[in-house]
Formats: structure tokens, sequence, C-alpha cells
């Protein structure tokens, strides 16, 4: 560790402070041991008083919603987060200012700067391989169903066009896992801690821009992660400029060179680092590999005796009345997908089931002698929205009767042999034209 006794500037002792307080906030410490049974809860309850002060500014000076949306379903860009980063920001600047009135004489603070660098050393490293080994696997983003090969690209949002743009390469989705994983690894050794972090610089920056660019609802965790990296990487900017801009011989590195006493402290410090590599690397390898079985075990699913694929109606009968088909008419089913594992959707606007992307999306399940069919919402539902009596008058053809909601429906489904390019993942080494 770098001489105690040496000073930093005014400046330097101000923003460490600052950034001290914030970064103990954001990155909490017990997050690095979470899979550990009862650790878990130690960062929800620690967040209980600057959640109350979140709303409490909220009310009084950020004024961003009446009422802060904490759920967000899969947001990370909710009001309640960004009024709660701005909480973050103003707890870190007063808390600044009065440890600076406190501790006014302090010129430096050598060893609190080696804690809070190996916070964020390891809390970016557990960060980077969760989010690296899912990729590894392909399974942060999967890719398209039935259901959204049908969707026409103009109805997709695009943050999800976005996700099946990386869930169609396996390749490409494992080529950025493997990124942010060497990213985890590099900055676990103190040896290679700055390669990880500059590394981490061009990493996440790729997820920024991703975000920015295609309204992905992550922006505030991925530019704070952003930021954390870029600060690792600026304590060692005079040896990078010394090595990149002037072209001379630098000294090692001293960042992470801790004075630990023999016995305890030392010990102590190899516990942490055993349990950090069990709790954030191997369990959550251990966690994503079971994902990835049961997903392929399960997303191949057949329930008999439905067919996954893509029928065209025939027929639209709703309470006694055949409705023609029509390109304007919302309402009438154009064509429903039953896609494997129990998915399917319709084209047509249902609010009583899940739109999305101008499809009704539902889950189905037949009975067990194949007379049934329920759909549901979702799989979780207790209850069906419809149970429709099923008929196979031939192989193409199914016959769907049944009350929905305060309308009877009489529906003729066949099925069509429809093809998507786009599954065909070409590749060419060769290309006389363009496609």
């Amino acid at each position: 560790m770098q001489n105690e006794s040496a000073s930093w500037s005014r400046f330097g002792v101000m923003s460490f402070r600052f950034a001290f307080i914030y970064y103990l906030i954001y990155f909490n410490p017990f997050l690095l041991f979470r899979a550990i049974p009862g650790v878990n809860s130690i960062p929800a309850i620690l967040t209980i008083p600057f959640d109350a002060l979140t709303f409490l500014l909220n009310d009084h000076l950020f004024h961003l919603r009446p009422q802060l949306n904490q759920m967000g379903g899969g947001s990370g860009d909710t009001s309640f987060l960004w009024a709660q980063v701005f909480t973050f920001l103003i707890v870190a600047g007063v808390g600044a200012l009065i440890w600076a009135v406190a501790d006014r004489r302090r010129l430096a603070y050598r060893t609190l700067h080696y804690w809070l660098c190996i916070l964020l050393r390891f809390s970016l490293a557990g960060i980077a391989f969760s989010y690296g080994i899912l990729k590894v696997f392909a399974m942060q983003m999967h890719f398209p169903n039935l259901s959204q090969l049908a969707t026409p690209l103009g109805d997709y949002l695009p943050m999800r066009f976005s996700w099946m743009f990386i869930g169609y390469s396996g390749p490409y989705q494992i080529f950025s896992g493997v990124a942010e994983v060497l990213v985890a690894l590099l900055l676990v050794w103190r040896r290679t801690a700055l390669l990880g972090a500059m590394l981490a610089v061009g990493v996440f920056a790729n997820v920024v821009m991703l975000n920015l660019s295609f309204d992905i609802p992550v922006k505030i965790y991925s530019i704070n992660l952003l930021i954390a990296s870029i600060f690792l990487v600026w304590q060692e900017r005079e040896r990078l400029f010394a090595f990149f801009i002037l072209n001379r011989h630098v000294a090692p590195a001293t960042l992470y060179e801790g004075k630990m006493k023999e016995g305890w402290p030392k010990t102590g410090r190899l516990v942490l680092k055993v349990v950090f590599f069990l709790s954030s690397f191997a369990y959550t390898t251990y966690h994503e590999y079971n994902y990835f079985t049961q997903y392929h075990t399960e997303s191949v699913k057949v329930l008999e005796p439905v067919q996954p694929g893509f029928y065209h109606v025939e027929l639209f009968v709703k309470n006694g009345d055949t409705i023609p088909e029509s390109v304007i008419d919302s309402v009438r089913w154009r064509d429903v997908i039953f896609d494997y594992n129990g998915a399917g959707s319709i084209a047509a606007t249902d609010s009583s089931l899940l739109m999305r992307y101008g499809r009704a999306y539902f889950s189905y399940k037949p009975d067990s002698l194949g007379e049934q069919l329920e759909w549901r919402v979702s799989t979780w539902d207790s209850h069906p929205s419809v149970t429709f009596a099923m008929d196979f008058p031939s192989k193409d053809r199914m016959i769907l009767s049944g009350t929905k909601g305060q309308d009877s429906l009489h529906v003729v489904l066949r099925k069509l042999k429809r093809h998507f390019t786009l599954t065909e993942r070409q590749f060419h080494w060769v290309s006389e034209s363009n496609r």
C-alpha cells in the first residue's frame, strides 16, 4: 500500500469522500455473499431507511411521480429507481460535507481508498460473472419463438428487437458472455485487476450504448457499472499515461498491495475470497447450468394432441355469427400459434389475454383425454380464462368450441406449413450478392 502520509489534492480528498459513501450504499458489501443463506436478507433490511428517504425526497423535492413505482415488471429504470439514485447522490453529497467538517485536517485516505477499490473490484467481478455465465449458456436472450417470428417487425419495440437480435445468434451471445466472464476473472486477481478494469470499461460501455440506443430499461444500473469501472482505471492513470503516452518504464502497481498482518487477518482474507468464489462464481455457474438443462428439456415439450405450429383461422363464429376475414378487423382471429411447452398466441386484440406487440398471448394445456383445451393468461393462473371442446376432423385441422367471457366461439383452424427463413440461421463464407 502506498505511503499513508502522502497528501492528496483538496479536490481528491473531497471527491473520495463522496465516492466512498455513494459506492458503499450502491454496492452493498453484503451483496458479495448473497448466495449464503441468511446473508441475502441483510441488504434488503439495510435499504429500508433509504427507501423511506427516497419517498420523502420525492414528495418534497423530486416530484418524479405522485406515486413512485417500485415494481417495474423487470424494468431497472422505474420512477422509484431514478428517485433512489438521486437520493443516494444527495446522501453522498451531504455525507461528504459533514465528513469534511468533522475530519478537515485529514490529507489522504489511503486505507479506505484501498478497501473501496477492493469493494468495486469484487462487486464488478460478481456482477460481470453473473451476466456473463448466463450468456455463455446462451440463456439471457432466447431465439425468437413462433409467435415472435409471426409478428411484423414494425410492431416491435426497440428493446424487444435488440433482445431477439442477440438471441438469434448463439455464438455472438456466447462471445459477449465470455468477455464478461473474463472481466470477472481478471478483476479477482490483483495482478490482472487493471487489465480487468480496462476490459470492463469496454464491455460495460457497449452495454450502456445498447441500453441507450435500444431503450433497454437497465440504463441506471449499466451506467453505474461503467462509471465504477472507469473509477478503477482512473486510479492507475499515472502509470497508464506514462506507459501508453510517454513510452516510459513504469513501476509495478501498488494499489492492491495491502499490508496484512500475519495470522487471522491473512487467513480471514483468504477465507473471504474462497467464500466469494463459491457464492458468486461456483453457485452462479451451478444455478445457470440447471436453468440451461431445464429450459432445453421443457422448451421443446409437445403437449399432445396439440401439434405446435402456425394455424390459419378458416372459420370464426362468434355468438352464432360468422365473421369474415378482414385485415382491418382487430377482434376476429387471423391466426393462432401453438408453440412448444404450452405457449401460444393469437393475431387479434383481446384484452382478457396478455397483449404484446399486436398479439394476444396465452398458455394452453389439453386434458388427459385430449378432448378439452384450457387457456390461461399465464401458467401460474389457478383458473383457466376459457375451456374449449377440442376436435380433430383431419390431421391438419382443429376445431375449438366454447364460451369465452360472454361470447360463444366456434373456431376452425388449419395448420399451415409456415416456414420462417430466419430459423435457418444461414451463414455463408462466400456471398456472390447481397441478400
